[in-house]
């Protein structure tokens, strides 16, 4: 969309989530980049993110979903999922026409702690 107001298509590169409608394909050029594709792991089961979403319905449409769950694990990699409205600040580039913020904020404090144990 070359806008970058939503974060439905929020990916991470070299570790750092960006949004790609603004993020030109060629200066990722030997990069590390990791999309919503690349999260199932090697068993087949889902990241503790994508099962934390499910387990709090914190979906409805599904547009924003993928850039929603990569942001959520920059969120916690990144030391902001320490209290709800400190999640609520950093995923606020994120946005979900459907109203599903509760819903996500509980599936990144339950992913949290998942994702120290992984």
């Amino acid at each position: 969309c070359d806008h970058g107001q939503c974060g439905a298509c929020t990916i991470h590169v070299d570790g750092r989530r960006v949004v790609s409608c603004l993020t030109p394909a060629l200066q990722l050029e030997g990069r590390r980049v990791d999309t919503i594709e690349g999260l199932q792991r090697p068993d087949g089961s889902l990241h503790p993110m994508q099962q934390a979403f499910i387990d709090h319905d914190a979906l409805q449409c599904g547009y924003c979903t993928p850039g929603q769950i990569m942001a959520a694990i920059a969120c916690v990699r990144e030391g902001n999922a320490g209290s709800p409205e400190r999640i609520k600040e950093y995923m606020s580039g994120n946005l979900c026409r459907c109203g599903a913020y509760n819903g996500i904020v509980a599936a990144i404090g339950q992913a949290a702690g998942d994702m120290g144990k992984v």
